[in-house]
């Protein structure tokens, strides 16, 4: 571990939450000479305090100190973005091929089937849409990628499939 490194991410992270080394001291039992130490890689954070400096930052505790960088016990890391994209494709696919070609037919069919629902209401229906995301993310999980929860609370605009989303990466050890 870099302690120069995790205390640029505390101090990046206190930043961002417009805390003052003072206020983030007070949050946590300690002096601001002591956070102050932590974001100069003087000392590191006592172990015992890691779990609510990772609540009051909203992250997770790998997060701080692997700054940032992900596991290597995960199979890999998947943005939102691209599942996002990816989603999207089912939409293009019926813009580009048409929605009587049978291969978009087949593709929509077989997913709505497989899922009990209705893929193409997505297209659609933003609530809807991130119902599928959700789903999406949390297939990813289960398969041992890792997704930033950063990334998760950035990209739902549906606070309950947020805290769905969330509730599984802390079953699978994410937050």
């Amino acid at each position: 571990m870099d302690s120069k490194k995790i205390g640029a991410t505390i101090a990046m992270l206190r930043t961002s939450k417009n805390m003052t080394q003072a206020d983030l001291g007070d949050r946590l039992g300690v002096t601001f000479q002591a956070v102050s130490k932590w974001e100069r890689g003087e000392t590191l954070p006592d172990i015992s305090i890691l779990p609510t400096l990772a609540d009051v930052f909203e992250t997770t505790i790998d997060y701080i100190l692997r700054c940032g960088e992900s596991t290597l016990f995960f199979k890999g890391k998947v943005k939102i973005s691209d599942l996002i994209d990816g989603l999207n494709c089912l939409k293009i696919m019926e813009q580009k091929l048409g929605r009587e070609s049978l291969i978009y037919r087949y593709a929509i069919e077989g997913i709505s089937n497989g899922m009990n629902t209705d893929i193409e209401q997505a297209f659609t229906d933003d609530y809807v849409f991130e119902a599928f995301l959700a789903e999406t993310i949390i297939q990813s999980l289960m398969q041992g990628m890792y997704v930033d929860i950063t990334d998760i609370r950035h990209n739902f605009k549906h606070e309950h499939f947020r805290n769905v989303v969330l509730e599984y990466a802390k079953k699978y050890s994410i937050a």
